[in-house]
């Protein structure tokens, strides 16, 4: 492989198979459909200016809006929803869920656009650009945040976008929903985990009732307010709460996931104007991940 090439022969094999093959308007097949994905992913990789993308790609323009265009209609969405369903069939995930968030520092280049503060998302469908852009101001200046749910080998499942100062736990519910794996064959997807781990950000009432609700086994330790208000409260506070201590030593995967993640330079910094164009990155190299199994 040269270094303009991410996706190995079989793996695009598999792949090519699930894109579109034309603009879907006038019907005109894409020409050299490898060649435009390959720089897509190539962009994302070393984190470089569309318009400074190698000639082995063809023109920027065209790399960038066959990325816009696959970022709208949720084509990458897709390809991972695919690949998920053909793991399970497989018997290949890991139904101990690991879910988590990181902040990535969002470029001057990639915050220009104006945009609604404490705008919502549409968490149904999410490659409807949010009305934030899903750009917010942290501790470390306009963020962006992944919130993230793997498997137990650190593989993704879901995530999704919002602005960096956004709590993880009103995220958590979004975040349990954006979890549906397909069934090869028909039926009803799985979107129940055996059982979730999570820090102690997503320790709340809400957050373990939707996990009871669902028959899930929540994994997620209490801190110490919670604890000291509990007992304050005598036995109007409630029973201690289920904490299996040593299952939780396998939330590192997430930490791994997030690691992975951010060796791509344009994830683990934000240089999209648009949510759903930085998003369809992530969902570009989820996909890669489940590839590469």
């Amino acid at each position: 492989m040269s270094r303009f090439q991410i996706f190995t022969d079989e793996q695009w094999a598999r792949v090519e198979p699930l894109l579109p093959s034309s603009d879907g308007q006038r019907g005109r097949p894409f020409r050299n459909n490898r060649q435009t994905v390959e720089g897509i992913a190539y962009r994302y990789r070393c984190g470089i200016a569309w318009r400074d993308l190698p000639e082995q790609f063809g023109p920027w323009q065209t790399v960038w809006k066959r990325h816009r265009r696959y970022a709208a209609d949720g084509t990458w969405d897709r390809i991972h929803a695919a690949l998920l369903a053909q793991a399970d069939a497989d018997g290949g995930i890991d139904w101990t869920v690991s879910v988590d968030s990181t902040i990535n520092r969002a470029h001057q280049h990639g915050t220009n656009l104006p945009r609604t503060t404490g705008g919502t998302a549409n968490y149904k469908k999410l490659w409807i650009e949010p009305e934030d852009h899903a750009v917010g101001r942290s501790r470390g200046g306009l963020s962006t945040k992944i919130h993230h749910a793997c498997d137990g080998r650190g593989r993704p499942l879901a995530f999704i976008l919002g602005p960096g100062q956004g709590s993880d736990s009103r995220r958590f519910p979004h975040v349990i929903e954006a979890i549906s794996v397909p069934r090869i064959g028909g039926g009803r997807a799985r979107n129940r985990p055996d059982a979730v781990m999570g820090d102690k950000a997503y320790s709340s009432r809400a957050n373990r009732s939707l996990l009871r609700q669902k028959k899930i086994k929540a994994i997620i330790p209490e801190p110490r307010d919670q604890i000291a208000n509990r007992i304050r409260k005598g036995s109007r506070g409630g029973r201690p709460v289920d904490f299996d201590r040593e299952a939780y030593k396998g939330r590192s995967v997430v930490e791994q996931s997030f690691s992975l993640f951010k060796q791509w330079r344009s994830i683990a910094t934000r240089y999209d104007k648009l949510a759903i164009t930085y998003r369809a990155g992530v969902a570009l190299y989820a996909s890669l991940i489940w590839l590469r199994q």
